[in-house]
């Protein structure tokens, strides 16, 4: 006879209804009522424990990545380090607020932004709204204090449309925008002084209408001649140059004494032309449209035009043929002297040598000139010096300047040291100019010489005997390498043949320093085992039993040779189903090793 096991389906039922009733406190809050059940507890809670941190953090990704980057209220000291459920417990019913928040009572600076001036006053709703939330998933969160930068351009509108910086704070404090408390105009580029500084910022920054709103232009306003903004009585008759006889102090109050350059005119000032008042020539009562143009034409070379012919033009107009501006009394004036009717024609900075740098006695008596060396004294102190004999300097130097240099790549070619590469861009002065002298014998020839040794200490000598680098770098780049890593004893095949050598070879923990020796060649140098001890054999996991150098997946691995050969139905099994995730010595590791193969270790 069959017993009725309805009664005691009942029973079971009512006992779990009674448990469940004892565990759970009351409803959760509407934004977890989607885990309510018995079910969905180890969501939240740990067994036998509290809430788990660790777990609101897993659904909460967004507080999760302020925390570890130490941004914001929860990361701040007096939050850091709490139960989440102090401040947020649940269980007290679908309507319960579990975000409650006095604003009356909230330190802002917890948060990492401090609220001054105007912010203090403003209500929270006007900043921690959706609009101003840059991030997709945080503006679909229908409460969040999320999601808002520091930017003053996130809430406030750009007034200034893109023309100034974003720093706001440069100039405006939070108290108010206008006066920007904080602007110094002489800070610019054009600092105010004189009447400047008592014209209304108006006068000079127009308000217009800019894209449908009202515009202040405060960049972009020209300013490189007084012209720009004031009108020019002269007609630009005087090249426009304002400030070479005006001063920001007054219009009238005439400066130009000093300032004006008068060698943009057709009569540069030379000599004591220099030193003669303006108006000795100009008439001072002429008006702004002709003042200073009256000598308008005059040429340096016209002297009669001002001054008195005490020859009475026996001796023609070319007074500068013998005298010049220094003194009408100096005669004999070598300024327009043609040097070339010698037999020494004057070329390059020649022109430009005072006369009695050479002639040091009279100008008739001859000078040798065949060589540099006759005037100009050996630089390089005998350095280029061969069986006896020095080049002449013309070799290397032309007569416009020893910083230029005659000698090219192919003349360079044909010393020891041939420059290719690299070294055929580099600059001269890289080598041969060293503490402050150009040296250009002894310097070298091997690239120690010139170049550190990076890799001493952290190489084996006999990759580069004698710091020979040409085995591995070539001249025209130290990131071509030649090495050929046979000589190592290990291939690199797959994915390793295309990595860059840093990859294996430089330490997180030393990213300056390139290391070659001490590096075994077991996988797990350089790879993560994420299979942690399961596979090790005295001590070593051989990852080529399963994989190969071109991926990851496990290619060589037969399943068949394993303890558990696959047969039946078992075949056609996901390999997850089986090997899933347990947790060892501390880290989630996928399972494959078994202690058992039992049928019911598997299928319950």
């Amino acid at each position: 006879m069959k017993p009725n096991i309805l009664p005691i389906a009942f029973l079971l039922l009512f006992s779990l209804l009674r448990v469940s009733a004892q565990i759970s406190p009351g409803d959760l809050a509407k934004a977890h009522a989607a885990l309510e059940g018995m079910s969905n507890c180890t969501k939240c809670h740990t067994l036998g424990e509290k809430v788990s941190n660790d777990k609101c953090l897993e659904c909460h990704k967004e507080i999760k990545s302020r925390v570890d980057k130490k941004l914001g209220y929860h990361a701040s000291k007096e939050v850091r380090g709490k139960e989440c459920a102090e401040c947020h417990s649940d269980h007290h019913g679908r309507n319960f607020d579990m975000v409650h928040l006095n604003e009356d009572l909230f330190n802002h600076t917890l948060t990492g932004y401090d609220l001054t001036g105007a912010h203090k006053t403003t209500d929270c709703r006007e900043c921690h709204k959706a609009d101003y939330i840059g991030d997709r998933e945080l503006k679909k969160k229908p409460k969040t204090y999320l999601g808002l930068d520091q930017k003053c351009a996130s809430c406030h509108q750009d007034y200034h449309q893109a023309t100034l910086s974003t720093d706001c704070a440069s100039c405006h404090t939070t108290e108010k925008f206008v006066p920007a408390g904080k602007f110094n105009h002489d800070k610019t580029a054009f600092a105010l002084s004189g009447k400047h500084k008592t014209v209304e910022c108006i006068e000079c920054h127009l308000k217009e209408t800019k894209n449908g709103a009202e515009f202040q232009r405060f960049a972009d306003v020209p300013f490189s001649n007084c012209s720009s903004c004031h009108e020019d009585v002269h007609f630009n008759e005087l090249l426009s140059n304002c400030k070479e006889c005006h001063t920001e102090e007054s219009f009238t109050q005439f400066a130009g004494m000093n300032r004006f350059n008068h060698s943009k005119t057709k009569f540069a000032l030379k000599g004591k032309h220099k030193r003669v008042d303006c108006f000795e020539c100009h008439k001072p009562d002429a008006t702004p449209v002709t003042v200073f143009l009256d000598r308008s034409g005059v040429q340096t070379q016209q002297c009669a035009t001002c001054h008195e012919d005490v020859h009475q033009n026996k001796f023609g107009s070319k007074c500068a043929d013998c005298h010049n501006e220094e003194s009408f009394r100096y005669q004999g004036g070598m300024e327009g002297f043609n040097h070339g009717l010698t037999n020494f024609q004057l070329l390059g900075k020649h022109k430009t040598v005072d006369c009695k740098a050479c002639h040091k006695t009279r100008f008739t008596d001859p000078l040798p000139h065949k060589y540099c060396s006759s005037c100009h004294t050996d630089y390089h102190q005998g350095q280029l010096v061969t069986n006896g004999v020095a080049p002449d300097c013309g070799k290397c130097h032309s007569v416009d300047g020893f910083q230029l240099s005659l000698f090219t790549l192919s003349d360079h070619n044909k010393t020891k040291f041939k420059l290719d590469g690299a070294h055929a861009a580099t600059p001269c002065f890289e080598c041969h100019l060293q503490n402050a002298k150009w040296s250009f014998r002894k310097i070298g020839e091997k690239c120690v010489d010139c170049h550190d040794d990076i890799h001493e200490g952290h190489l084996d000598v006999k990759f580069y005997p004698g710091q020979t680098c040409q085995n591995c770098h070539q001249s025209t780049s130290w990131q071509d390498n030649l090495f050929n890593h046979d000589l190592t004893g290990y291939q690199l095949q797959g994915a390793h043949a295309r990595q860059n050598c840093s990859a294996c070879h430089v330490k997180d923990e030393a990213p300056n320093q390139v290391n070659f020796i001490g590096i075994t060649q077991t996988c797990t140098q350089c790879h993560d085992n994420v299979h942690d001890r399961q596979f090790e054999k005295n001590g070593v996991t051989s990852c080529e039993e399963c994989h190969a150098f071109e991926k990851w997946e496990a290619s060589k691995f037969n399943h068949d040779r394993a303890a558990f050969k696959l047969d039946g139905k078992h075949v056609n099994v996901e390999c997850s189903a089986c090997h899933k995730g347990t947790e060892i010595n501390g880290k989630i590791i996928v399972q494959y090793k078994f202690k058992s193969f039992e049928c019911a270790d598997c299928h319950k």
